[in-house]
């Protein structure tokens, strides 16, 4: 895992960075599938739109933590 966060040679402030642009990222394209599929059934549940996108963020973090190409590891 050469560009896990646990490893030393990693930039923890350039791992948090590039996770978090992943993760809103991708919690926006959470969002928008879901408000997509559930405009054409009915109303928007908005409550199913932030707690799905929510999951999708907290996910795409915990997948990172495997490590993240745009962190170059130092070494």
């Amino acid at each position: 895992m050469k560009n896990c966060v646990f490893n030393v040679s990693v930039d923890t402030k350039k791992w948090f960075k590039a996770a978090g642009v992943r993760a809103v990222k991708t919690m926006a394209q959470t969002a928008i599938g879901v408000i997509g599929s559930s405009a054409l059934i009915s109303t928007v549940d908005w409550k199913v739109v932030l707690s799905a996108s929510v999951v999708a963020g907290v996910v795409s973090v915990l997948t990172s933590i495997a490590g993240i190409p745009e962190v170059e590891s130092e070494g």
